[in-house]
């Protein structure tokens, strides 16, 4: 029981602060290398929404896209509305578009999923760089200058942007918690980055050499996720521009987010399986490591390593008393707090002791959750839209 102990205390805390502590001390020795924009070879650009029923913010998106701070001529915009049975194909197709600017419509009536939607239209990209970017999000006007900077480089392949909360008055456990989540999140990516790749991209915002798009299984649940690592998996480096940013509201509930989380978990576990040969570190060496260590262990052995070390921590501490004793009433007062930010979820507290403990253990509940569903195979290739605030 001891050796189970102290192996569960190892995940746990190797997952979420060993690993960033490594990654922050092996960075330090590593020197960066930042590029300039060349504005004489500046590279074609295709920026594609993917939109499902987005008639209230699909105007925004098109105003938030015609001001990036790119040649007109370099740039080409996709906008696909599969499925959608609004009003979206309507406001994209009548908005009065720029004379200097291209921007196209693809809509087709049936709705298979994001995927679908994406591959259909791939073929018709031939510009250097695709940058995907969801509907409901604003991205920075510097954000493509950013991103293309990278693509000097010829081994970096995607470039991931970064996802922003944005954050307001309404201090509640789904705004609290997801803020600090993808602050924690994008620190990870900074460091994978510097250290050798990215380990996976949001769908909010990231980019691909269009060349080495592979087009992902039609039933894929995180296809941002599956392409990236596809593309490191043949050598190429995910690069990461948190000066290319995506901004969006929190959701509007823990309950909602969680939705999300337990979709993600689930395409977690698919990715998992269909990556299999990224588990093997003498063909993948660092990204194996970076691999298991930011997204393998998270998705598996981190959220059943913590129930597995509260009941051997209290066992533990009937036996033996002492020091697991002390370390038990600790998780008790930790998941004591998580209990009195679900109860306080709506209430507009300033403090984030109640609300990060909750949100850290709807995370880890999702995942299990997560996994179920992806072993049921009932998750569907069609999202579940979140609410947002």
């Amino acid at each position: 029981m001891t050796v189970l102990f102290w192996c569960c205390f190892g995940i746990i805390i190797y997952t979420y602060i060993g690993y960033a502590v490594l990654l922050f001390i092996l960075t330090r020795f590593k020197k960066s290398v930042q590029s300039e924009v060349n504005a004489v070879e500046l590279p074609t650009v295709t920026f594609l929404v993917a939109a499902y029923n987005e008639e209230k913010d699909i105007i925004t998106k098109i105003i938030n896209s015609l001001a990036f701070d790119y040649p007109k001529d370099k740039i080409t915009y996709f906008f696909v509305t599969d499925g959608s049975d609004d009003r979206t194909p309507e406001l994209i197709d009548n908005y009065a578009i720029p004379a200097d600017t291209n921007l196209q419509l693809f809509h087709h009536p049936e709705r298979r999923g994001k995927i679908a939607a994406v591959n259909r239209i791939m073929p018709l990209v031939d510009s250097d760089i695709t940058i995907y970017s969801d509907a409901n999000t604003y991205v920075n006007p510097e954000a493509i200058q950013h991103i293309v900077r990278h693509y000097q480089h010829s081994k970096v392949g995607a470039v991931a942007g970064e996802k922003r909360i944005e954050q307001n008055q309404r201090e509640d456990a789904s705004s609290a918690g997801e803020g600090i989540y993808w602050k924690y999140e994008s620190a990870l990516k900074k460091w994978d980055s510097q250290l050798n790749s990215v380990v996976g991209a949001a769908g909010e915002l990231f980019s691909i050499r269009t060349k080495l798009y592979e087009e992902p299984p039609q039933d894929s649940i995180v296809e941002d996720f599956y392409m990236t690592m596809r593309i490191a998996a043949k050598g190429y480096r995910v690069a990461y521009e948190p000066e290319a940013y995506a901004m969006e509201t929190a959701s509007a509930s823990v309950s909602e987010e969680l939705k999300r989380k337990i979709r993600i978990a689930a395409g977690g576990f698919q990715s998992i399986a269909r990556l299999t040969d990224l588990l093997n570190p003498f063909r993948y060496g660092l990204l194996t490591f970076q691999y298991v260590s930011h997204r393998v262990l998270r998705w598996t052995l981190a959220p059943l390593s913590l129930i597995v070390l509260f009941f051997c921590s209290l066992y533990l501490s009937v036996e033996h008393g002492s020091w697991y004793r002390i370390f038990f009433i600790l998780q008790v007062v930790f998941y004591g707090l998580a209990f009195i930010g679900y109860l306080l979820e709506h209430r507009k507290i300033k403090t984030k002791i109640f609300f990060v403990p909750y949100y850290f253990c709807v995370m880890n509940y999702a995942v299990i959750r997560g996994f179920f569903r992806y072993l049921s195979g009932r998750q569907s290739v069609v999202w579940e839209r979140a609410k947002r605030a």
